[in-house]
């Protein structure tokens, strides 16, 4: 489901300069003659129950019984038909990880709606003109773009669905990624390294007998690096590794490293090392091989990082070892327009009761939240 409404969303902003401001609303069935119906709430089963029986209760109205019955029973099927859809659509595990609001968001409504924001398509446009750059990118005045971004900014702004919208994004215009479906791509990109992989330890088997190390084949590809990190268990950091030497050596497709939560790389993880059998010691982040070889971005590949403002994360100092200074952008919260754009959305998802809805209380309700979108999104059921 994710993908149909994301590729709806971010594909109809492919060539626009500016952000629309409205909610981008993907349909789940061929049949899109009726937009409003994408944005009413589902009925219950005891308000369906209660029209039904008042209408056959009634025998002076039977024609008009008998057609609101009608009606509703097809709004029934409609509703069963675009919840099979829906589950079908959850088999595709290809969207999996995506932020918590965007998930929460569809499990409370069931729709299939999707802000596109202008500090997204700034942030799309960005990495677009590094791959394809545009005949006006030597003027004086042109943006300069940025190789390798991290998006900071207050909590609850968007970060993180930025992020994957981005990354969806870079996928959808074939740029290179680690589905399962994308083996064709895999096996035509080949190995540039021919060292031998380190073994370490294997994830509840210890260290492996007799070895430290592990030859790849002549003319493996990508595919077979990420196969054979699969399979052995005590090659697997050593593939995550070298993977990440190997991305930098790609040419034939753009390569987009997007990490989200990446400020959880400068403090300690939560794995420990035991000193003593009555004590242990925390592991900092970077001490661990994948975060060392993923974490740095003093290089010249494509790269993206979103801050996560959790309570579990301390305060970061300023300058952070192994990114540029001008590295770091603050992403904003929701402005007027975009907040009087998903109010606007909540009216139509009855969230918000159209008789209480002015323009003075969503206001209100926007600078209490500060733009937040979560407070927002908590506060519309209560506006009266």
């Amino acid at each position: 489901m994710w993908r149909r409404f994301l590729t709806t969303a971010v594909t109809s902003t492919r060539h626009r300069n500016s952000s629309t401001l409205t909610p981008i609303t993907a349909a789940l069935s061929t049949n899109t003659t009726d937009f409003s119906r994408h944005f009413s709430a589902k009925p219950s089963k005891s308000t369906l129950a209660k029209a039904k029986k008042k209408f056959k209760g009634d025998g002076k109205s039977d024609d008009v019984g008998g057609g609101s019955s009608a009606e509703l029973d097809a709004d029934v099927e409609g509703e069963q038909l675009r919840l099979r859809s829906l589950a079908e659509d959850d088999k595709d595990r290809s969207l999996d990880g995506l932020p918590s609001g965007m998930l929460k968001e569809f499990e409370d409504t069931k729709r299939c709606a999707l802000l596109v924001r202008q500090s997204f398509l700034d942030l799309r446009d960005n990495f677009r003109r590094i791959v394809d750059p545009p005949t006006w990118s030597s003027s004086a005045k042109a943006p300069k773009p940025r190789k390798q971004i991290v998006l900071d900014g207050p909590r609850s702004c968007g970060k993180s669905i930025a992020l994957a919208m981005l990354a969806h994004w870079a996928r959808d215009e074939g740029w290179l990624d680690f589905l399962k479906f994308n083996e064709t791509c895999l096996r035509q990109l080949p190995c540039h390294i021919s060292e031998p992989i380190p073994l370490g330890e294997g994830a509840g088997v210890g260290f492996m007998k007799g070895a430290d190390s592990m030859a790849m084949p002549d003319g493996s590809t990508l595919y077979d690096l990420i196969q054979t990190g699969v399979t052995h268990t005590h090659a697997a950091v050593g593939v995550l590794v070298r993977l990440r030497k190997e991305l930098s050596l790609v040419k034939d497709v753009p390569v987009l490293l997007a990490i989200d939560q990446y400020n959880n790389w400068f403090t300690f993880s939560e794995f420990e090392e035991v000193v003593t059998p009555r004590s242990s010691r925390p592991i900092h982040a970077k001490e661990l091989a994948t975060v060392n070889a993923f974490r740095p971005m003093t290089h010249d590949d494509m790269m993206v990082g979103a801050f996560s403002h959790s309570t579990a994360v301390g305060k970061l100092r300023k300058d952070l070892p192994g990114v540029p200074d001008n590295a770091r952008i603050d992403f904003p919260r929701y402005t007027l327009d975009e907040a009087a754009a998903v109010c606007h959305y909540y009216v139509r998802q009855r969230l918000i009761r159209r008789e209480v809805f002015t323009e003075e209380k969503w206001k209100k309700m926007y600078y209490l939240a500060n733009g937040n979108g979560s407070e927002m999104r908590w506060l519309s059921p209560l506006m009266w």
